[in-house]
């Protein structure tokens, strides 16, 4: 497990690119044949890629967390961005296919991963959070989700937001969790920007065009920076920071949030008169 410690609201402002990435990006966490985890001083939030090709891979907790076993205080998302594999929690499996969602309540003791066929894994994608109570394991598959349509081609943001970890779904301590597609010819998300004063978020970019590039816009909304971000690279979101981006052609991303509350909608919206 490695750490990335998240710049504050003053010391971003004069960042260089390089530096900017490595208080915001996470690169290389899909690495076959291992668990990468990534532990941010943002909400301490847990990030990381389990791409099993040959024997099951077990989650463990680092020594950050000073911890027993990985799920001891926490509670867990995990999505399969690859081909189809297993998660076993405490002697259960879980089939996982593409698409389709595990939460992990606190207190599993036992989390293993493994790919129905090595040559063609499964890639898992995991954010964790603390947790101050326990519900249960639960999968969801992608029909099992809320599914919302929202923005328009004419704006160039036509996009479903699958939305799985939340109330009146699957239930969770503070995890909320899903993913978004935009609509072929549709390059903007989450537009108009916002930020969550109350919760961060951390945004998995998949499903990249070939050669294909998101950028993505962080910071205050009158003093914002950009990183450009590739397959499967992940940004992290601090509650002062927006969040948005536009890309060089359709693609998806996930999604997780952790804060003060669980509601999809609290978000406090930037007013793009002196949005700059």
């Amino acid at each position: 497990m490695r750490t990335i410690e998240a710049a504050d609201r003053h010391a971003y402002r004069r960042m260089t690119t390089g530096e900017l990435r490595e208080n915001f990006v996470v690169e290389g966490l899909f690495v076959p044949g291992s668990i990468q985890l990534v532990y941010t001083n943002v909400d301490r939030a847990v990030v990381g890629g389990i791409v099993p090709t040959g024997t099951a891979l077990e989650l463990t907790g680092g020594e950050e967390m000073a911890c027993g076993f990985f799920c001891e205080r926490r509670e867990a998302g995990i999505i399969n961005l690859g081909a189809a594999g297993v998660i076993t929690v405490d002697g259960t499996d879980y089939p996982v296919g593409n698409r389709e969602v595990l939460y992990i309540g606190r207190g599993s003791e036992k989390v293993s991963f493994r790919s129905d066929n090595p040559a063609a894994p499964a890639q898992f994608y995991l954010v964790s959070y603390p947790a101050h109570t326990a519900y249960p394991t639960t999968k969801m598959a992608l029909s099992q989700a809320n599914n919302r349509e929202l923005g328009s081609l004419a704006e160039s943001n036509r996009r479903t937001i699958h939305q799985f970890i939340r109330p009146g779904f699957t239930a969770s301590c503070q995890l909320v969790m899903g993913f978004t597609e935009l609509q072929e010819g549709s390059v903007w998300n989450s537009f108009p920007p916002h930020t969550h004063n109350r919760r961060t978020e951390v945004y998995c970019y998949f499903d990249l065009p070939k050669n294909g590039m998101v950028m993505h816009l962080l910071g205050e909304p009158d003093e914002t920076r950009h990183v450009m971000l590739r397959e499967k690279q992940v940004v992290l979101s601090p509650p002062w920071s927006i969040h948005c981006g536009a890309g060089t052609g359709a693609y998806a991303f996930v999604w997780a949030m952790g804060g003060e509350n669980q509601e999809f909608d609290d978000m406090d919206n930037c007013d793009m008169e002196k949005f700059m």
